[in-house]
């Protein structure tokens, strides 16, 4: 049984049903993508498109009906029962301002959460229709199993990040700096894209200097359950610290104490 919090047939019914709500969240992304729609801008200055609300809604919808005992939490509509014990977490498009530029590397990430543990997580790329499902002890792309890579060096990894320049915002941005030199490749392949990436082998490290609780509750069942480690940027608590490190597991401890020095 993947966890003592639900039985076989509740985890395997609640898989099917994040696949349902991939699917249809997809079906809606696609059809603005690269189309003609408003850009506008939410009160921090980010983007946001219909294409984002539109899935979102159609979500909330599906675990209403679905799950109406559970809450949600989504980056455009905020909470709906949110002292439930089930939190369903939502995030349409992260990774607007690649959709709005026209590119593929954004995802729908979507959590499911119990009393401050991430159960399961998804990330679905809806152009290239890849759906990556953890549950904390297993991973799969589109069905197949899939495991980090191993990487016992820093020397010899591929190292990425979402915003480069922000990392001295929040962080030590020199010990950032040394150890992407370190690395063997430094790629800016960010957002949910780089968690995908060290999930199915591609990549070593991904680091975000700071993530909202929707960014950040789908990855952890997801790296976890692909072998990996994922900590907050000081190596604590994945799900509530600052910014986020996922490797491999391997270099991790010696990553985190790189990176504060």
């Amino acid at each position: 049984m993947p966890n003592s919090i639900l039985s076989p047939s509740e985890h395997t019914a609640l898989i099917e049903f994040t696949r349902v709500l991939a699917d249809e969240s997809g079906a809606i992304i696609r059809r603005y993508f690269r189309s003609d729609y408003t850009v506008d801008s939410k009160t921090d200055e980010t983007p946001v498109t219909i294409a984002d609300r539109q899935a979102e809604e159609r979500m909330r919808e599906l675990i209403c009906q679905q799950y109406p005992s559970h809450g949600i939490l989504g980056e455009e509509y905020g909470h709906h029962q949110p002292d439930a014990p089930f939190q369903w977490v939502l995030d349409p498009i992260d990774g607007t301002k690649n959709f709005i530029s026209h590119g593929y590397l954004f995802g729908t990430l979507i959590a499911l959460v119990h009393e401050q543990k991430a159960l399961l997580g998804a990330i679905h790329q809806p152009i290239v229709q890849d759906l990556l499902l953890g549950d904390g002890q297993t991973a799969w792309l589109n069905g197949k199993t899939v495991r980090v890579r191993d990487c016992a060096r820093i020397e010899d990894a591929v190292l990425l990040t979402t915003d480069h320049y922000n990392v001295a915002n929040f962080h030590d941005g020199p010990a950032f700096e040394e150890v992407a030199q370190r690395a063997a490749q430094y790629r800016t392949w960010g957002d949910c894209h780089g968690y995908y990436l060290v999930a199915v082998g591609g990549a070593d490290v991904m680091t975000d200097p700071v993530m909202n609780f929707w960014d950040r509750a789908a990855l952890v069942p997801i790296i976890e359950g692909a072998g990996g480690r994922i900590t907050d940027w000081q190596g604590g608590d994945p799900l509530y610290g600052s910014g986020v490190i996922a490797t491999g597991g391997t270099i991790h401890d010696e990553l985190v104490q790189l990176l504060n020095p």
